[in-house]
C-alpha cells in the first residue's frame, strides 16, 4: 500500500521574462568610439537613450542582457528613461568614473536585472584547449568582447545562471598595423577570403571557449542555465553547436545534460509562433542571431525538468524604420520561462 499523499493541485510556477539587446553602440554624447564614425551630439544621445528607454519598458524582463555598451553611464539613462525599477545595472569594462573612462577597443557586453545579483564574472581569457592559431595573427587566447556570466537568485530561492555574449562577427579580419593601418589589398578577392577565414576562426574558438564554461556550470548539476546575446550565426550553424551541442542528444541521451537548447524551438505548445523570427537584416537577407539558449531544466519534456518556456518573442518592427544611429540594427529576443515551485511540506 502507498501511504504517500497525492493532490490533484496544478503544480505551482515562478516567472522568469529574460530578452537579449544588441544595442549598437551606445556610448555618451562626445565619445569617441570608432575611427570613421563621428561621436554622438547631446541631442542624437537623447533620442538613442529615449528609444531605447522605450524599448526596454516594452521588453519589462526581469533580466535584461545587452552587447555592444562603450559606457556604462550610457546604459544606466537609457533604463533610466525605461521608467522601470532595476536594482542592478552593470557593464564590466566599461565602467566610467575616475581613472575610468569606458570601454576601450570594443563595446561590451552587460547585465540589468531585478534579481538578487550573487555575483558576476567577466570571461576573459579562454582555457587552454580553446587557444586557436589564426592565419596572420598567430595565437587567439582571449574573447575581444568577454561574455559575463551571473548568477542569479529568485524570490523564491532558486539559483540561476545567465551568460550573455557578443561572438565575432562574420565581417573580414583584415590585418593592420598598430596605428590601425591596412596591411593589406581589401579589394582583393584572395585576401578577403583569408580574411574571412581569420573571423571564422577566431568565432569558432570563443565558441569552445564558452562551450567549455557550459560543460563546466551543467555537467551533472541541477542549476538552471540561460545562454543568450549576439552569437553572430545562426542556431544550426557550427559555432552555435559547438556551443549548445543540441545535436548530439538525438544519438547519445547522455548529452542533455549539458546540452543547451533554442528556447524557440522548446517553447510551449500554446506559444503563438511566428515565421518571421529574424534579429537581424544583412544585405537584404533576414537571420537569426540574436538567441535565447537554456539547459535541460527548462525542457519540458526532460524528466529532469524543473521548467519550461512558456513562449518566445521577437522584437524586430524597428528593422524596417530605415537605417538611423538612434535605433538598433538588431531585433530584440525575450522569452518567458518558468520554474517549479516546491510544494510545501505536508
Amino acid at each position: 500500500m502507498n501511504d504517500r499523499p497525492t493532490s490533484d493541485a496544478p503544480p505551482r510556477f515562478a516567472t522568469l521574462m529574460v530578452a537579449t539587446a544588441n544595442v549598437l553602440n551606445l556610448a555618451q554624447p562626445g565619445r569617441s568610439f570608432y575611427e570613421g564614425q563621428d561621436p554622438y551630439s547631446q541631442h542624437e544621445f537623447d533620442r538613442k537613450a529615449d528609444w531605447l528607454g522605450e524599448r526596454f519598458k516594452a521588453l519589462n524582463a526581469d533580466v535584461l542582457v545587452v552587447q555592444e555598451v562603450w559606457d556604462e553611464l550610457a546604459l544606466r539613462a537609457a533604463v533610466a528613461r525605461s521608467g522601470l525599477q532595476y536594482g542592478f545595472v552593470g557593464v564590466p569594462g566599461a565602467e566610467n568614473g575616475p581613472g575610468q573612462h569606458g570601454a576601450q577597443g570594443t563595446p561590451r557586453v552587460g547585465i540589468v536585472t531585478r534579481l538578487k545579483v550573487e555575483s558576476v564574472q567577466s570571461l576573459v581569457d579562454f582555457p587552454a584547449a580553446a587557444v586557436v592559431q589564426v592565419p596572420g595573427i598567430g595565437a587567439h587566447t582571449r574573447f575581444e568582447r568577454p561574455p559575463l556570466l551571473a548568477t542569479l537568485r529568485m524570490k523564491h530561492g532558486q539559483d540561476i545562471a545567465v551568460i550573455t555574449a557578443h561572438l565575432k562577427s562574420k565581417r573580414p579580419k583584415f590585418l593592420q598595423d598598430a596605428q590601425g593601418n591596412a596591411l593589406e589589398d581589401k579589394d582583393d578577392p584572395a585576401v578577403q577570403a583569408v580574411a574571412t577565414l581569420r573571423s571564422l576562426i577566431m568565432r569558432a574558438g570563443e565558441a569552445l571557449a564558452l562551450r567549455l564554461k557550459v560543460v563546466e556550470l551543467l555537467h551533472r548539476t541541477r542549476l538552471p542555465l540561460v545562454v543568450m546575446g549576439d552569437l553572430n550565426d545562426s542556431p544550426h550553424s557550427v559555432t552555435t553547436q559547438l556551443i549548445a551541442a543540441t545535436s548530439q542528444v538525438a544519438y547519445d541521451k547522455g548529452a542533455r545534460d549539458s546540452a543547451l537548447y533554442s528556447a524557440w524551438d522548446v517553447q510551449g505548445e500554446g506559444a503563438l509562433r511566428r515565421d518571421v523570427a529574424f534579429s537581424h537584416i544583412h544585405q537584404g537577407y533576414p537571420e537569426v542571431l540574436d538567441q535565447v539558449l537554456v539547459s535541460e531544466e527548462f525542457v519540458a519534456s526532460s524528466r529532469r525538468a524543473i521548467g519550461d518556456v512558456r513562449r518566445v518573442e521577437v522584437f524586430n518592427d524597428h528593422l524596417f524604420e530605415g537605417r538611423d544611429r538612434s535605433r538598433s540594427d538588431h531585433g530584440f529576443v525575450r522569452a518567458l520561462l518558468r520554474l517549479r515551485l516546491e510544494e510545501p511540506a505536508a
